[in-house]
């Protein structure tokens, strides 16, 4: 499976958030405890400083971690589930770029009718819903950590209109991108 491209600081936000979608993915590895665990563990946070990221359950279990007996983050999964992380990959990694649901269906091997159906049955979203949230998230960050435009951001996620753009944003974030970035600014400080 291909590494997914996030930095620390991305990664870092999505155990803070306990963002399941990135389940499989990568793995939090707490320098100090030797435990590992799943993006999404509900157990106590570690310290920033504590943390180190793998994406490879192999990788980490060599490093010397164990897994966390509350995710239970070595307990594999069906083919079904593998399936599902490649394409969530392959979204995490092709985000920026015009997808439509035949480009994910030929980098997995199945039929776009399969793999919609197989895809809302894990996940309860449709490919193209995950992937706007996935580029929600990009912008979010983008917005909150830089000073480029709306227009940029929304080219540089991936969304060809923004129109489109401003309207998945309000649906997912309950706020226009300007009122996010305000919002940011002002309980940053």
């Amino acid at each position: 499976m291909a590494n997914i491209n996030l930095s620390f600081e991305e990664m870092w936000e999505k155990i803070i958030a306990c963002d399941r979608k990135y389940d499989g993915l990568f793995f939090t590895a707490v320098k100090t405890t030797k435990i590992y665990c799943r993006p999404s563990c509900r157990s106590r946070k570690p310290k920033k400083i504590n943390v180190e990221f793998f994406y490879d359950l192999n990788e980490v279990e060599k490093a010397g971690f164990r897994a966390c007996k509350r995710c239970q983050p070595e307990i594999d999964h069906s083919p079904q589930v593998i399936l599902i992380r490649n394409v969530i990959t392959f979204l995490v990694n092709h985000y920026q770029k015009k997808i439509i649901l035949q480009d994910i269906a030929d980098h997995v091997g199945i039929s776009p009718f399969y793999l919609e159906r197989l895809f809302k049955q894990e996940t309860t979203e449709t490919p193209r819903t995950y992937l706007e949230k996935i580029r929600i998230d990009k912008a979010a960050y983008l917005l909150k950590n830089t000073d480029q435009s709306n227009l940029e951001i929304c080219y540089l996620v991936g969304f060809q209109s923004p129109s489109n753009f401003y309207k998945i944003f309000r649906q997912i974030k309950n706020c226009s991108p300007n009122e996010y970035r305000n919002f940011v600014l002002v309980h940053r400080n």
